[in-house]
Order: structure tokens, then C-alpha cells, then sequence
């Protein structure tokens, strides 16, 4: 699956949108046209269909408007300290494209964290890639790659140093799960509320807020998904593996106490799934079915 735990971990997710800029640039619209209307123009070359009027948009075409990571750090004396970091800082105030990439690329630049994400390698580091072209920024430690063996190259498809999950746990096929029905699967927060979200929607309607919590319930899910996935690897033993679902828990009540109260539904969400017994007995239903008959 991968080979270490790094010393420092970043498991982290993006949240974009489309940029009527872009737009504008690539379609030679006016720039007087309304961004409503930009919107639907970029979706109808997209293919927009009556059954999916609001198809995916090119990476390129789109805005990162939202990152969060919880990173995970070994401190000399071998203790464990987590926290979760969002960009933008204030969740209702947007920030500029370039300076939410450069300070996200730049912070991995700098430590060289193991990069853990869902999709990663396919949709989230392209799109940083892409946009940090277009916003014309300068990412030179990022980009900087190993001189021998693969190191903390991100670029590399080999070694430890960006991890996708999707990629490790799952390939691409038509059963592939997505992050949420993975993890919900696990007893992990996958869908946080009653709906499945839109973060379009948000955007239209001026909802960071609700964008940059969906960016923390996705990286907070991802990172406990990585978590699983070590514990399957061996490099968490049974009570390393429950300690480290713990300081997730007590970093969640010390953010929600902070005055994150959404963080409650993603943990009201986490704790409402009962976990199974380490030594319950799947029963299969043609035998349950059998026993049945027979007690009547």
C-alpha cells in the first residue's frame, strides 16, 4: 500500500468552483456578460444536458476557493501533535486564488509533509498546478525535485511522498466508491447533513461558509480513512490506532469549544455509527434463513 508514515502527514482536500473569468477568456466572452450567464455558457460547452445541466468543468476553467489539511507531527520526543488549518482563515471572507495556493504550496514546500488525499493525483494536484499557472505565482520549493531516489518529490508516481487513496485502496473502475461511501462504509463521516451538498450552489448563493466547512469534513475524513488504512498496512497496533483516533476526537471538542460549533455535526455524525465487535460473526442470510424455519 505505501511503505512509511511520514514524520510530518497533510492529509488534505480542495473545494473549487468555476471561475467566469476563465471563462470569459476561453470563450472570448464580453466581459460585460453576467457571471450567471458565463456559468451557463462554460457549462453548455461542457456538454450540459437536461439530466445534468451542470457537468464537470476542466480544472483549468475552475477557482480553488477553499483548503484544509489535518496535519499530523512527530515531535522529537516521539509525542503526536494534530491540527486542522484551513485556508481561507475567516470562513466567510474569500481569498485571493493565488495567495490561497501559493501559501498552501508553499507550507509543503517548505516541511515536505507526506501529501495524503482522495483523488489527488488525478483532480487535486493538477488543479493546484493549473491554477498556480494562472494566477501567475511562484511555488520554486514545491517544484523542486529529488536528486536521488523519490524523496519528497510530489511529481513522482513512486514512493511515500504524495499517497492517493483513491488510487491505493480502490483503482478506477465503475465500482469505485467515492470518498464518502468509503468511509461511511468504516463507520467514518461521509456525508455530513441530511442532503448530498453542492458546493455550485453555495457559490451562487454566497455561502463560503458552508464551502470551507464541507473542505474540513472532507480532509477530516480523509485523514481517517488514512488512518484506517495504516492500521490495515500494520503501522498502527490496535490501541496506537484507537490513540489516534482519539486525539482526532479531542482536537474536534478543542475547536468546537475554540467556536467551530459545525465541527459538532461531523462528530455527532462519527459517533453515531455503532462500531462492530472485533469478534461478532457475520451470519450469512441463507443460514440465519435456515435456523428460522427450523425454530418454527
Amino acid at each position: 500500500m505505501f511503505k512509511s508514515v511520514g514524520r510530518q502527514v497533510c492529509a488534505f482536500d480542495l473545494e473549487w468552483v468555476p471561475d467566469p473569468a476563465s471563462g470569459r477568456r476561453v470563450y472570448g466572452l464580453p466581459q460585460t456578460m453576467p457571471d450567471a450567464d458565463v456559468l451557463d455558457v462554460m457549462w453548455a460547452r461542457a456538454g450540459a444536458t437536461a439530466d445534468k445541466p451542470r457537468p464537470h468543468l476542466k480544472t483549468a476553467l475552475c477557482r480553488v476557493v477553499a483548503v484544509t489539511a489535518v496535519i499530523r507531527e512527530q515531535q522529537p520526543d516521539g509525542g503526536i501533535h494534530l491540527r486542522l488549518t484551513t485556508l481561507p482563515r475567516q470562513l466567510d471572507q474569500l481569498m485571493d486564488e493565488g495567495e490561497l495556493i501559493a501559501t498552501f504550496l508553499g507550507y509543503l514546500g517548505q516541511h515536505h509533509p507526506q501529501l495524503v488525499g482522495f483523488n489527488s493525483q488525478t483532480a487535486d494536484l493538477p488543479i493546484l498546478l493549473q491554477r498556480g499557472l494562472v494566477a501567475g505565482i511562484s511555488a520554486a520549493d514545491f517544484c523542486r525535485r529529488a536528486d536521488k531516489g523519490w524523496g519528497s518529490d510530489y511529481f513522482s508516481r513512486h514512493g511515500d511522498a504524495h499517497i492517493d487513496l483513491k488510487q491505493t485502496l480502490s483503482g478506477w473502475g465503475i465500482a469505485t466508491p467515492t470518498l464518502h461511501e468509503l468511509a461511511a462504509a468504516m463507520g467514518i463521516p461521509g456525508q455530513v447533513g441530511t442532503e448530498p451538498h453542492d458546493v455550485v450552489d453555495w457559490w451562487v448563493e454566497g455561502d463560503l461558509r458552508s464551502i470551507v466547512a464541507q473542505s474540513q469534513y472532507d480532509a477530516l475524513s480523509t485523514y481517517l480513512v488514512w488512518l484506517r488504512a495504516g492500521r490495515f498496512a500494520g503501522f498502527f497496533n490496535p490501541e496506537q490506532y484507537g490513540e489516534e483516533e482519539e486525539r482526532v476526537r479531542a482536537m474536534l471538542r478543542d475547536r468546537i469549544a475554540q467556536g467551530d460549533p459545525h465541527l459538532t455535526l461531523y462528530l455527532d455524525r462519527w459517533d453515531s455509527f455503532t462500531p462492530q465487535p472485533a469478534d461478532a460473526r457475520v451470519i450469512p442470510l441463507a443460514v440465519a434463513a435456515e435456523a428460522t424455519d427450523q425454530a418454527a
